[in-house]
């Protein structure tokens, strides 16, 4: 997850060692779920993260979501609450991974999976399937984002009418993305962008 040279987010109600995280909105809104005090570990500001899914709202119920950088879960549970069809979460932390799997029974989930995975080495190694809204959330300063952009084109990850959520130190102009991503809404809080993204891959005539 993300490295301690990331720019903080809020904190979120740390107390022992153990973080808390709300879930906003759809089957499990207003949920409170913990989440361990990893290094560098942070969810997605609840601001942010309603505005992320009042833009996500047309897309969101019945999506394939993949999250490989999913830290303390907030987008992936939040997309599952939201009515995702099929979510993957990937984090190199096994405790991260563990606390999500522990949510994922408490709330009875059974179409949300969790695996421990180098984001970069699954998506270069795994069998590709498509999916219609990706959340990246990678740890800063690492150049990480376009690489993990490209592996995402390159390999077939995407659905042709995709959606893609990505946060960065560095504005999304900057970032050096695929030409088939047009930036359809962005975000600045403190020093972190927020920007969402839509593929757009026409058909061959």
């Amino acid at each position: 997850m993300a490295s301690s040279s990331r720019p903080k987010k809020p904190v979120h109600n740390v107390h022992n060692g153990v973080g808390q995280l709300r879930i906003i909105g759809g089957e499990w809104g207003s949920r409170k779920l913990s989440f361990p005090d990893v290094v560098g570990l942070r969810p997605t500001p609840d601001r942010v993260r309603e505005t992320l899914f009042n833009w996500l709202a047309p897309y969101i119920a019945g999506a394939k979501v993949l999250d490989p950088f999913a830290g303390s879960g907030a987008l992936f549970l939040e997309a599952l609450s939201r009515g995702a069809a099929q979510a993957q979460a990937l984090d190199a932390s096994n405790v991260a991974v563990s606390s999500l799997k522990e949510h994922l029974g408490t709330l009875r989930c059974t179409n949300g999976q969790v695996q421990t995975a180098d984001a970069l080495r699954y998506l270069e190694t795994q069998p590709a399937s498509e999916y219609d809204v990706v959340f990246l959330d990678p740890p800063f300063n690492q150049n990480l984002l376009p690489t993990v952009c490209a592996l995402l084109e390159e390999r077939q990850w995407l659905a042709a009418d995709s959606w893609i959520y990505t946060e960065s130190e560095t504005a999304p102009s900057t970032l050096g993305l695929p030409g088939s991503w047009r930036l359809h809404r962005e975000q600045k809080s403190g020093r972190v962008y927020y920007a969402l993204w839509h593929r757009l891959v026409e058909s061959a005539a």
